[in-house]
């Protein structure tokens, strides 16, 4: 437990922190869910507006230091190798 004034506020803030974190994590796996099962189908113009969907969230989420940029870039270029290959 924290046991001066500015730990007890960090530890708040922390929470705060994780929360907001999780709830942009669970929007990336939903997006990235939503890109799988549009490559999966026929319609590519479906599949190319979810990746590019999928890849601004990702951008969003390095802006806000959720995620790695290189984490994200990775994730957006394997995406990118299967969806926009199709054409």
């Amino acid at each position: 437990m924290a046991n001066t004034k500015s730990a007890i506020k960090a530890a708040r803030k922390s929470l705060r922190n994780a929360s907001r974190n999780q709830a942009v994590k669970t929007r990336l796996k939903s997006l990235a869910k939503a890109v799988a099962k549009a490559a999966a189908g026929t319609d590519a113009e479906a599949a190319r507006a979810a990746a590019i969907a999928y890849s601004s969230a990702l951008d969003r989420a390095v802006k806000s230091h959720v995620i790695h940029r290189n984490s994200a870039s990775n994730h957006k270029s394997q995406w990118a190798k299967l969806i926009f290959a199709k054409k």
